[in-house]
């Protein structure tokens, strides 16, 4: 009753409420749902079905573009498998000094074959269209032994 009364005593006449169109709506872009794979040996990016973003998403696409035919696109990756990934954040080495914190996405694959550089490259730049993925660590386990080797902290950058 006193916000009733406070209204009327501002002046202000109430009215009744008038339809003046839709609500307003924010129209963001699709993100990207692409993979790389390779066009005449080079690096070339393809979309993906995939229903998310994340980087697990592309990545399964694109180990899963390997049993599948790419017309004139090839893929480095035939004989290996997709296994998941592992994101962490290098912490500050030491508290006097600051320095910046990078995030390394760990991927881990299976296979016997031999990684190439293109195969590496397909991996690397398809996980850092995440914009938070500043490095990529590869870890590849074996079919047949319980060993693993890792294929160094790399950037899209290395292989254009």
């Amino acid at each position: 009753m006193a916000a009733l009364l406070l209204a009327a005593a501002c002046g202000i006449s109430p009215t009744d409420v008038m339809e003046r169109g839709g609500p307003p709506v924010v129209r963001v872009p699709p993100p990207s749902k692409t993979i790389y794979l390779l066009k005449d040996g080079e690096l070339a990016l393809e979309p993906a079905d995939v229903d998310s973003d994340s980087v697990s998403s592309l990545l399964t696409a694109l180990f899963d573009a390997s049993t599948q035919p790419l017309g004139d696109r090839d893929t480095a990756l035939r004989g290996f498998a997709f296994e998941g990934t592992e994101d962490s954040l290098n912490p500050v080495q030491r508290d006097e000094v600051k320095l910046p914190r990078t995030s390394t996405l760990t991927v881990f694959i299976r296979g016997d074959g031999t990684l190439t550089e293109p195969g590496k490259a397909q991996i690397v730049c398809t996980a850092q269209q995440d914009t938070t993925v500043e490095e990529v660590k590869i870890v590849r386990r074996y079919v047949d032994r319980p060993s693993s080797t890792t294929e160094g902290r790399l950037t899209c950058g290395e292989f254009k």
